[in-house]
């Protein structure tokens, strides 16, 4: 073989290219470098990166090759990465695909009797998100391990956020304040819709008089990502309702029930406000007495207190006070102007208060059902009222309201009850005040909050 041996090859003319050969030959460097007239160059040695393969993603075992980079789906289930026969410079990377190599390990088992860090024995990837590059030096330490990383950089698709009690019903999670709290978003989604959270806010119920007391104010909207089934009072077709959360702490408020009329001529007591950022539902609206107006007449609130007696009926609170859309709540019912003194029902969400019939106190207005908390449960209705001189009243009204009652009957027991906790129902009437004992009006129930979003 002839051989010319030379320190330089330059161009004859300062064109700035050498040609060596002609078209379709093949020169070998001496170190071993290979180059090709197609461009194919062999003997240079990698520089430390592979090369991805982006069209097969591994899903079951399988061997690696030299100068390849995978990404292993390990969701379904556990499998091996099998190493090359390992030559000094070789070099094989892995990544978690799915973010699933804490539940279902990636094992990578060396070739025959080669070693991983100095020991011939498999290793298994077992860390979320990792990922590793192995190059392999000698036969003494066999492939070590040049990059390691457990941080994936990723956009976050959902909220991520604490406070309250915390469930999970599918896809969303559901964080329930029975008192108060805070709601903080530490991540916020890239998509703007997930951001947008379906809430519940439900206020203090309000104490019973002789009229019911009126339930807490509901106010609700779902959004479109959560699906459940939501109360009729929806407000997420009206923009100024909705909530689009940000990465901040949200303070939240929950209103407690108004305490009961102490005796004669002292109304209930209206239920306190709950609040969530921008949404703030009023509290119920306390039940009237007997006596001379204004006692008489309900207090507005959320729902509106029942009416009383004084020389006529008198009418009931107004709910939806301050007024909102949809309504937070409904009017209380009127007292009865009569022998038996009888008084209305306290307004609840999805209903009036009933006025007082001649014979007993008006039941309390229904309040309405949402399934936001996982299952359906109705909230906000309102408190009873009552009949003077009797050991009955009208029923409170579904959703947490309370009975109305009325005289105990010495051996009696008085049907009046408060009004459930955590519902905003509305405490029932039960003024009795010229006879011994008396039944006074009973506590609202206090409030609640819940809000629910797209967690994955």
């Amino acid at each position: 073989m002839s051989e010319v041996k030379v320190n330089k090859i330059s161009p004859r003319t300062a064109c700035g290219t050498t040609t060596l050969g002609d078209s379709g030959d093949t020169f070998t460097i001496p170190s071993g470098v290979t180059i090709t007239n197609n461009g194919t160059q062999t003997g240079f040695g990698r520089t430390g990166t592979v090369d991805w393969q982006t069209g097969s993603i591994k899903t079951a075992t399988f061997t690696a090759a030299n100068g390849e980079g995978y990404f292993a789906n390990t969701s379904s289930s556990a499998f091996t990465m099998n190493l090359p026969a390992g030559t000094a410079g070789n070099i094989v990377s892995v990544v978690d695909y799915t973010n699933t190599f804490q539940t279902n390990n990636l094992t990578i088992s060396p070739n025959g009797s080669q070693k991983i860090g100095g020991v011939n024995a498999d290793i298994a990837l077992n860390t979320e998100g990792q990922s590793v590059t192995l190059v392999y030096v000698d036969d003494t330490e066999g492939w070590k391990n040049v990059q390691d990383s457990t941080s994936n950089v990723v956009g976050n698709n959902f909220i991520t956020a604490t406070g309250g009690t915390i469930t999970e019903c599918g896809n969303d999670k559901i964080h329930t304040f029975t008192g108060p709290g805070t709601f903080t978003v530490s991540a916020v989604s890239a998509c703007a819709a997930n951001n947008v959270v379906s809430h519940l806010v439900v206020a203090g119920g309000a104490g019973g008089g002789a009229g019911g007391g009126g339930a807490g104010g509901f106010r609700e909207v779902k959004s479109p990502v959560t699906p459940y089934t939501a109360s009729p009072l929806d407000g997420y077709p009206s923009a100024p309702n909705r909530v689009t959360v940000s990465a901040t702490a949200y303070p939240i408020t929950v209103g407690g029930g108004g305490a009961g009329n102490p005796g004669p001529n002292c109304k209930g007591n209206t239920g306190s406000n709950s609040v969530f950022s921008t949404i703030t539902s009023n509290g119920g609206g306390g039940g009237a007495v007997f006596g001379s107006a204004p006692a008489a007449t309900g207090n507005n609130g959320g729902s509106g207190g029942g009416g009383a007696r004084n020389a006529g009926p008198q009418p009931g609170g107004t709910g939806n006070s301050p007024p909102v859309s949809p309504p937070q709540g409904n009017n209380g019912g009127s007292g009865f102007e009569g022998g038996c003194f009888t008084s209305g029902g306290g307004g609840g969400a999805g209903a009036v208060g009933t006025n007082a019939t001649p014979n007993d106190g008006g039941p309390g207005g229904a309040g309405v059902a949402t399934s936001i908390s996982g299952s359906s449960v109705t909230r906000a209705g309102g408190g009873g009222g009552s009949r003077r001189d009797q050991n009955s009243g009208g029923s409170g009204g579904p959703g947490g309201g309370g009975n109305g009652g009325g005289q105990a009957g010495g051996s009696g027991t008085p049907a009046v009850s408060a009004g459930t906790a955590n519902t905003g129902g509305g405490g029932g009437g039960g003024e009795a005040p010229s006879l011994s004992p008396n039944v006074n009006g009973q506590q609202g129930g206090s409030g609640i909050v819940i809000i629910r979003y797209k967690f994955q």
